[in-house]
């Protein structure tokens, strides 16, 4: 992708988000921040990532031709919000939720210049099977997820045991929608 003399700054420690950026061909530099995420009570599902991605984004000073992309992603079941799980009962616990129901996975992406923000998102549903205690004990001791929204990777073994359908972006769900953020980049250059 030609970049019109930009450099793209990726605000993400995640290694799912990084290697989809080698992956679409994009040149980028890495750049974190501590921020902490947290947000409005009021807020829900989209509401929730959107204003994540942006606080994110409002972290970070940028120079002339940067765009910084910054992103957040939650699983929202029965109106709540599903993070990251703090510990392995937690993980546990949002695991045994998720079990036998379809929840949405959301993730906003913040794409920042010096001249303009824009900021989108893209809901994916994902259906899971019943999961048994052994099977959800087996896979967080495994492969301990504690870095994943809900708990899980779609990619990892859970996924391929687990889940039943999906409708939307696979690549949302493992953490960035590839497709619409690459047609969101080339308009906003």
């Amino acid at each position: 992708m030609n970049l019109k003399n930009h450099k793209l700054i990726l605000a993400s420690g995640s290694p799912r988000r990084q290697q989809f950026f080698r992956e679409l061909g994009l040149a980028f530099e890495i750049r974190l921040k501590e921020v902490e995420e947290t947000y409005p009570d009021h807020l829900q599902a989209q509401q929730i990532t959107d204003f994540l991605a942006r606080l994110k984004a409002d972290a970070f000073e940028l120079s002339e031709n940067e765009i910084l992309v910054s992103s957040d992603t939650i699983v929202w079941l029965e109106d709540e919000a599903l993070g990251k799980p703090l510990n392995y009962e937690e993980a546990f616990v949002t695991l045994r939720k998720i079990s036998g129901k379809t929840h949405q996975v959301i993730t906003s992406v913040c794409l920042k210049s010096t001249e303009k923000t824009k900021i989108f998102n893209d809901i994916t549903l994902v259906t899971f099977a019943e999961l048994s205690d052994e099977m959800i004990r087996f896979y967080l001791d495994n492969y301990k997820p504690f870095d994943k929204a809900g708990a899980y990777g779609i990619q990892e073994w859970i996924g391929l045991v687990g889940i039943e359908k999906i409708e939307g972006s696979y690549t949302n769900v493992v953490g960035l929608p590839t497709q619409k953020f690459y047609n969101e980049l080339l308009c906003f250059i």
